[in-house]
C-alpha cells in the first residue's frame, strides 16, 4: 500500500519569500526553515500573519498544537516576528502557555469595570444601602480615576499604597476608606476566581492614624442655635451679601433664606434625641409609637433598634404635619430628603457655630447625659450603640461621681487644717 506524503511548504521567511507569495484558495501555513514553530498564515484574501505553534505542558504527541497569532506582516518586520517568536517558545520551554494566558489577560477586567460588578452583584445585595452609596463615591471620585484603567490582576500593593498616600494628603480618613472598598473588590475577585484566593493588595497597605472629631455644644451655644432655627423657620434668615462680588448691587438687600417646619424639626429630632442623620431622614410614620414614645427602627447602621422619644420630641411629632410617608418630607414624594446641608449650614453660621457638624449634635446629646452622671451603659443604649468602647470616649464627662468623691475628700482635708 502506497503512503500519500503530504508536502508542507517550507522557507525561509524572509520579506523577499513572503512578498512572492501567491495566495491559494484556502488558508496556508509556511513554516521557517531555521525556527521551528514559527511559520506564517496566508488567507485568500492575502491578509498574511505571522504565528508561532507549540506543544503546551509536557509537550509530545498526545499533546495537541497551539497556534498563535503574533501579529500582521504589516505591523511586524520577520525580525521583529522572529525575536517574538523565539520568547514565545522560550516561555513554553518553562512550562508556560502564551496563547492561554494572552486569552486571560485580554478577559481580565479593569479594576474599574470590576469595581461596578461588585458593587451590582456583591455590594448591593449584602450591604446597607448607604454603605453602597458611599462605596460608589469611593470608586468613582477616588479610586477609579487612579487605578481604573489598571487590569485587576496587574496591581499590586505599590500601587495602592500610591493611591492611599495621594488622597490622604487631603481627607486621610476618607483615604481610609477608600483601601477599605478595594480590598472589598479584591476579596470578591478571588471568589470569582479572578484572582487567587489571598490576593489583596490593600490587605498590606497601612491606615492612617485617624483622629476623631469631638465637638459639644455648650448651653450658651445651643441657645443661639436654637435662636437661629427659631428664626430660620420664621422670618428667615438674611442673606449674607459680599460687597466685593461683581453682581453684589443687583443682589436684593433684604433678602432672606427661610426653612420649612420638617427641616427645622429634623433639626431638633437630631438634638433632642441623639440619632444618627440617616435615622431621622429616612424615618418613616409607621415607625414612630407615640403612645409608648419610640422610633422602632427596622434597621440602622447597628440593625434593628429602639430610639426612646422624650417628652419634647413627642410634642414636636405630634404636631408636624404628615405630608408623606417619611416624617421629614422632601421635595421628591415619597422618597427620603437626601441630606441637611444647605440649611445646617445656614443656621449653624447665623448661630455662630460654623465647622461645628451635624453629628455634632449627636455628640451633644451624649455629653449632656454623661455629665448628668447617668453613666456610660445608659448612654450607649440610649444612642444605641453595639460596643461600649463607641461610648467610652463619653467617660471624661461623666464626672458627677468623680465630683461628689473630690467634695467629699476636700471637705475632710479641710477640716483637717482647720479651714
Amino acid at each position: 500500500m502506497a503512503i500519500l506524503e503530504v508536502l508542507v511548504p517550507v522557507l525561509k521567511l524572509t520579506r523577499r519569500t513572503i512578498d512572492a507569495i501567491e495566495p491559494a484558495d484556502k488558508p496556508t501555513i509556511f513554516y521557517d526553515s531555521e525556527l521551528t514553530g514559527f511559520c506564517l498564515k496566508v488567507l485568500p484574501s492575502g491578509i498574511q500573519r505571522w504565528c508561532v505553534e507549540y506543544r503546551s505542558g509536557a509537550g509530545g504527541r498526545s499533546v495537541g498544537k497551539t497556534r498563535m497569532v503574533l501579529g500582521s506582516t504589516t505591523s511586524m518586520t520577520p525580525d521583529q516576528a522572529r525575536a517574538t517568536a523565539k520568547s514565545t517558545l522560550a516561555a513554553v520551554a518553562l512550562g508556560q502557555d502564551p496563547a492561554r494566558k494572552r486569552s486571560t489577560d485580554r478577559a481580565m477586567p479593569t479594576f474599574a469595570e470590576f469595581g461596578e460588578r461588585y458593587l451590582s452583584e456583591e455590594a448591593e445585595t449584602k450591604l446597607k444601602p448607604r454603605t453602597v452609596v458611599n462605596y460608589r463615591i469611593y470608586l468613582r471620585k477616588h479610586a477609579a480615576p487612579l487605578l481604573g484603567t489598571r487590569k485587576l490582576d496587574a496591581l499590586d500593593s505599590a500601587d495602592v499604597s500610591k493611591m492611599h498616600r495621594k488622597i490622604g494628603k487631603e481627607t486621610p480618613m476618607t483615604a481610609n476608606r477608600v483601601v477599605e472598598f478595594v480590598g472589598s473588590v479584591f476579596r470578591y475577585a478571588a471568589v470569582c476566581g479572578l484572582v487567587a484566593k489571598g490576593h489583596n493588595p490593600a490587605s498590606h497597605v497601612q491606615a492612617f492614624r485617624e483622629q476623631r472629631r469631638e465637638r459639644f455644644l455648650s448651653a450658651a451655644e445651643l441657645g443661639r442655635l436654637g435662636d437661629a432655627i427659631r428664626e430660620a423657620e420664621t422670618v428667615g434668615i438674611p442673606w449674607a451679601v459680599d460687597k466685593d462680588q461683581p453682581n453684589a448691587k443687583h443682589i436684593p438687600k433684604n433678602g432672606r433664606t427661610k426653612i420649612g417646619p420638617h427641616v427645622a424639626a429634623a433639626l431638633r429630632l437630631l438634638i433632642l434625641t441623639g440619632a444618627r442623620l440617616r435615622e431621622i431622614l429616612e424615618l418613616k410614620w409607621e415607625y414612630v409609637d407615640l403612645q409608648r414614645g419610640l422610633l422602632l427602627l427596622p434597621d440602622s447602621k447597628t440593625g434593628q433598634k429602639a430610639i426612646i422619644l422624650n417628652a419634647p420630641a413627642v410634642a414636636l411629632l405630634e404636631k408636624l404635619p404628615r405630608l408623606d410617608d417619611y416624617v421629614i418630607a422632601s421635595d421628591i414624594p415619597r422618597q427620603p430628603r437626601h441630606d441637611l446641608n444647605k440649611p445646617w449650614k445656614l443656621v449653624s453660621t447665623r448661630s455662630g457655630l460654623a465647622g461645628v457638624r451635624i453629628h455634632d449634635l449627636r455628640h451633644t446629646h451624649a455629653s449632656y447625659g454623661a455629665g448628668a452622671g447617668f453613666g456610660l451603659p445608659i448612654i450607649g443604649k440610649l444612642l444605641g450603640h453595639s460596643q461600649p468602647a463607641t461610648t467610652a470616649r463619653y467617660a471624661h464627662l461623666d464626672n458627677d461621681p468623680l465630683r461628689r468623691a473630690s467634695d467629699h475628700i476636700a471637705k475632710a482635708l479641710a477640716e483637717a487644717m482647720g479651714d
